[in-house]
């Protein structure tokens, strides 16, 4: 069953209305361009991918293809956000670096590689998997001799099911991997709505049950802790185990709603519409809304609201805007009926996003508070790849009938189910006790790699 989409002509006619232009990139929501011209949006986007990968040298002589300076996980949200920029947009300027990059990182077809799965947590794994699982349902270019970009993200669910921990709390997947890792005690939010997210997709794209009835056992769980509260309609950030997963660190991220927010839309188009999550769409929604599109900034523009008002966000916080920004884009085409309040607010957050686009060297660097009309005074890699997603997903207007493919309605990337299971990685299902040396262990890293985890906020952030 096919569900019915919203009335694009209509639409249109309320974005059109909508537009405007922003002197900073000139940025009209309503101009697409035509064949001989690329138009404002494509040209905005333009500039800001373009300054987003002056950071990036992965792809120069002698530097490592895929990995970012001090950072492992970022590398896959980039080339994520880059997979929708192509799709939206049709410029292929980053294709190939966004291929190498992708494919070098791939591990044993898990996005496991042995360089930096020493520290990495399952956070930053799934991050890799979320950008092939876009890889392979917008149809991003694959290469012959190498693995489909489905058959990546099978790996990378494949290697984290089994780290499903129920020798604590009753199940759910531990933040750290290690138990030398600090945030080994804890279970989060990002970790488990991530791989709730891409099992609802490989459910959707596959049709296979298996991965269906782990999405419904990741979100059931989660809604037995705080991280998901289905009365209050909330997310928590962090449980910890020693609490048995009763307690709750609070700080609201918008990435955190994001993830299980697209996840329930997923399961929402597979389930062609069940209750359940229609109920969870429309609760976290509301939620979503009211939190990150503060009234006081007029309610259409989104707000990282735990860092921007004191500007002490850290690169990790700045990316997480565009998460969201894209997977409500996506959402409108797989749940029709909530076009008509995402869209809107789609359409104002790039356009003051635009405003934030004037500094550093190139003059159109982007800041990270898209409701403040002048510029911020910050730039990073992270707040360009936000306002990257935004701006690009604007294009859905123009876009009749996008939303992401399954294997039945065009997509051709091809599966492989065993995908990532030929050797042994990560914890098994029945992780070892901690021992005094791996307290030991946890103490020096905990110091060498994570000095801010006294500071407190910073080890809410989940970054490689």
């Amino acid at each position: 069953m096919i569900l019915p989409r919203w009335s694009w002509a209509s639409w249109l006619t309320a974005a059109l209305a909508g537009s405007g232009t922003v002197a900073a990139l000139e940025l009209d929501i309503g101009d697409q361009g035509t064949s001989s011209s690329s138009g404002s949006i494509k040209n905005a986007a333009r500039t800001v991918a373009y300054n987003m990968m002056s950071y990036y040298h992965g792809n120069e002589s002698g530097q490592i293809p895929g990995k970012l300076p001090g950072t492992w996980w970022e590398g896959g949200a980039m080339f994520m956000t880059l997979i929708q920029y192509w799709y939206w947009t049709g410029d292929t300027s980053y294709n190939d670096v966004t291929a190498q990059g992708m494919l070098w990182q791939k591990g044993h077809d898990d996005y496991f590689p042995s360089n930096d799965s020493n520290y990495l947590g399952n956070d930053d794994q799934v991050f890799w998997g979320l950008a092939a699982m876009t890889a392979a349902e917008l149809k991003f270019p694959e290469q012959d001799d190498q693995p489909s970009w489905l058959s990546l993200a099978q790996g990378v669910f494949n290697t984290q099911v089994p780290r499903w921990d129920t020798t604590t709390c009753k199940g759910g997947l531990r933040w750290q991997i290690w138990p030398y890792l600090a945030g080994y005690t804890t279970k989060n939010a990002i970790s488990n709505g991530g791989l709730f997210q891409l099992a609802a997709r490989l459910g959707r794209y596959t049709q296979n049950e298996t991965y269906i009835q782990w999405a419904e056992k990741i979100w059931d769980w989660s809604a037995t802790t705080p991280l998901l509260k289905l009365t209050e309609w909330t997310i928590a950030d962090t449980t910890s185990i020693e609490a048995q997963c009763q307690d709750h660190g609070d700080i609201q991220w918008t990435y955190n709603y994001g993830t299980y927010l697209s996840g329930a839309a997923y399961m929402y188009n597979l389930t062609n519409g069940h209750e359940k999550w229609k109920s969870a769409i429309d609760g976290y929604l509301r939620t979503t809304f009211s939190k990150f599109f503060p009234a006081e900034y007029g309610g259409q523009v989104m707000s990282e609201i735990s860092c921007e008002p004191t500007m002490n966000c850290d690169r990790n916080q700045d990316c997480f805007k565009g998460f969201l920004s894209s997977w409500l884009t996506f959402i409108a085409t797989i749940v029709p009926y909530t076009s008509s309040e995402i869209m809107p607010k789609i359409q104002q957050s790039a356009l003051a996003a635009a405003r934030q686009c004037v500094g550093g060297d190139s003059g159109s660097q982007c800041g990270r508070r898209w409701h403040q009309n002048t510029w911020d005074g910050s730039t990073s890699l992270e707040s360009d790849m936000s306002a990257l997603s935004v701006i690009s997903s604007t294009m859905i207007a123009f876009h009749q009938g996008a939303e992401p493919l399954t294997s039945h309605s065009g997509g051709t990337s091809k599966s492989n189910p065993t995908a990532g299971t030929g050797t042994h990685k990560g914890t098994p299902n029945q992780p070892k006790p901690i021992t005094t040396g791996d307290r030991a262990g946890a103490s020096i890293l905990t110091i060498l790699f994570l000095g801010t985890w006294i500071s407190g906020v910073a080890w809410m952030i989940y970054g490689g």
